[in-house]
């Protein structure tokens, strides 16, 4: 059991999960220190900081005016934080679109660093139905 146990994690469709999973990782905590720290400021200057986290509405419970998304929750009131979905999927775009471009540059990289195939030589081309017909005709005529 042990050695078919090393056979599976010895082959490469493991490692290479492996390794797909820790770039994965790596590559994450990139993106949302690129989308959290880079291109939300520049969105927050250009839409005059703002921020919808903290817009809920109160369905159950008590909670004092103004009091921020935190607050509510800690105070035990059952809240319908429709701010904090609004900057989820805000953020998802954001995240969507960085990944997207950061795919698109990889691959314009990877066209660039492999030769363009040369196309294969064309094969001759047979004849045609025609030709042939006319040839089987031909010599049917020969042989009568």
């Amino acid at each position: 059991m042990i050695n078919e146990f090393k056979d599976f994690i010895a082959k490469g469709n493991v490692m290479d999960m492996a390794v797909g999973i820790i770039i994965g990782a790596a590559f994450t905590a990139i993106v949302t220190s690129l989308v959290g720290d880079l291109i939300n400021p520049i969105i927050g200057l250009v839409s005059g900081g703002v921020d919808f986290t903290n817009n809920y509405a109160v369905l159950a419970g008590d909670v004092p005016e103004g009091a921020s998304l935190e607050a509510a929750r800690e105070a035990g009131a059952s809240v319908f934080a429709y701010g904090a979905f609004i900057m989820a999927v805000i953020n998802f775009l954001i995240i969507a679109w960085v990944v997207f471009m950061l795919v698109k540059s990889v691959n314009r990289i990877k066209d660039a660093a492999t030769p363009p195939e040369e196309p294969a030589p064309e094969e001759p081309k047979g004849p045609t139905a025609e030709e042939l017909l006319a040839e089987i005709r031909d010599a049917l005529k020969a042989k009568a």
